[in-house]
């Protein structure tokens, strides 16, 4: 299609997406694709939910738009009573945005004023982990590891630490157990704050479950409580990014209560949202807030579709729809019999090095070789093979490359609706293995 849209890539030629049908996107040419990546782990109650669509059409009919620096709305009252109530303990605020970014972005800003309002003006240092994405606006990016999409903007990017990540597909020892390697590698941020200066830095920033980047990669047993007790050792906040694994992707609400962990600030987006309507938000302590609230009583900060009414009705229909019909039983389920399929289809893979993930949030890492984990050169491009082989199949799926360093490494990360179905999570693995085989091949 010709036209005037300026697209992610000028040399793109996309089919056209005509309509939504469950767990499928069907293009203008009758043409129907399974949504086994949800697009970007957006898509968790498919593309056609009626309790979704009612609550937008409701919305709309009363009320599209009132800006927040005049009036709140019961829409987006009732979205922060509901996710406050499923929050992990301690956190009491929310503050609606319109996607991933700009709650990280807020996270950001908030960490910064937080510490000016408790008089402790030098913490303004952040640190976060190598192969780890944040977002594309350019606070969001620069506390990302994402080496590939940092490159050509880092000169306009504020210094941040960067940590190994936890890895241990790639970086545990052969004779550490995991909860070892974990403490070894979560010690790596006690040993940068004390570097930087305990008194400089305002915030750790961490993906529960890492997403795009690496493709699917929870973190070890342990690693999170010894995150928590070194930030809380030297006062600095901890920012959980659940942008991409939260909101039921993992099993649960909240993906880093798998861990048993408890932050400060958490971002959401993505499935909260679950496509019908751009909706993101950071939500924050009850200590944060009061700070601010005793304080300069202003957030400085704030966008004018912040708080939408009709993206939070939206959101809240989700969010009920994923707690009231036994949805987060249904991940775990299904994710399960997923990875199970996965095992069967690719575990003795030459080429696939690791399955791994929660819930239905899964990823396979491909190798050259099983033995010395030895990756595909960069310029063979493997994950873009595997993403035109997969839309050839039907399939709609998260291949990337850079996995290991931002260049070398591919990986294909799977996120599909929570509503899916037996025959379907069947579907998806022979379409995929069929994609596998032909990128191979070619």
């Amino acid at each position: 299609m010709s036209g005037h849209v300026f697209g992610r890539s000028t040399a793109a030629s996309l089919p056209v997406a005509a309509r939504g049908e469950g767990a499928y996107i069907i293009d203008a040419e009758g043409r129907r694709y399974l949504d086994a990546s949800g697009g970007a782990a957006v898509s968790c109650l498919g593309h056609s939910d009626e309790e979704v669509r009612a609550a937008i059409h409701e919305q709309v009919d009363r009320l599209a738009f009132a800006h927040t620096g005049f009036f709140t709305t019961d829409a987006a009252e009732d979205l922060a009573d509901l996710l406050v109530d499923n929050a992990p303990e301690g956190i009491e605020r929310v503050y609606l945005v319109s996607g991933g970014s700009e709650a990280v972005e807020a996270a950001l800003k908030l960490a910064r004023q937080y510490y000016l309002e408790i008089g402790q003006p030098a913490r303004h240092r952040v640190i976060a982990r190598r192969q780890s994405y944040h977002g594309n606006t350019l606070g969001a990016l620069a506390s990302g590891g994402n080496a590939w999409r940092r490159a050509q903007f880092a000169p306009l990017l504020i210094e941040t630490s960067h940590i190994p990540p936890c890895y241990a597909y790639r970086d545990r020892a052969e004779d550490e157990t995991l909860e070892a390697y974990g403490l070894r590698v979560a010690d790596a941020l006690e040993a940068e704050i004390l570097r930087l200066g305990p008194e400089s830095v305002m915030a750790f920033v961490a993906e529960p479950v890492v997403g795009a980047t690496m493709g699917a990669v929870p973190a070890v047993p342990g690693y999170f409580a010894r995150i928590r007790e070194i930030c809380d050792r030297h006062g600095v906040l901890l920012i959980l990014d659940e942008v991409m694994c939260g909101m039921g992707r993992t099993g649960s609400l909240f993906a880093c209560t798998q861990d048993g962990v408890r932050p400060d600030i958490v971002t959401i987006a993505k499935g909260l949202g679950a496509g019908y309507q751009p909706i993101g938000a950071m939500l924050c302590s009850g200590a944060i807030y009061d700070a601010v609230a005793r304080g300069s009583g202003l957030f400085q900060h704030g966008h004018t579709y912040m708080g939408h009414a009709v993206a939070a009705a939206a959101a809240g229909a989700v969010v009920r729809a994923i707690l009231n019909r036994g949805l987060l039983q249904d991940v775990e389920a299904r994710g399960a019999e997923l990875r199970a399929r996965l095992e069967h289809r690719f575990g003795q893979h030459l080429h696939v090095g690791d399955i791994r993930g929660r819930g239905l949030f899964l990823g396979l890492e491909f190798v050259a070789e099983r033995d010395s984990k030895a990756p595909f050169p960069p310029e063979r491009r493997l994950h873009a093979h595997i993403k035109r082989a997969a839309m050839d199949q039907g399939l709609i799926c998260y291949p990337m490359g850079g996995t290991i360093d931002g260049q070398r490494g591919d990986h294909v990360l799977l996120a599909p609706p929570f509503t899916l179905g037996s025959d379907q999570v069947a579907e998806l693995v022979d379409k995929l293995s069929a994609a596998v085989d032909m990128a191979l091949a070619a």
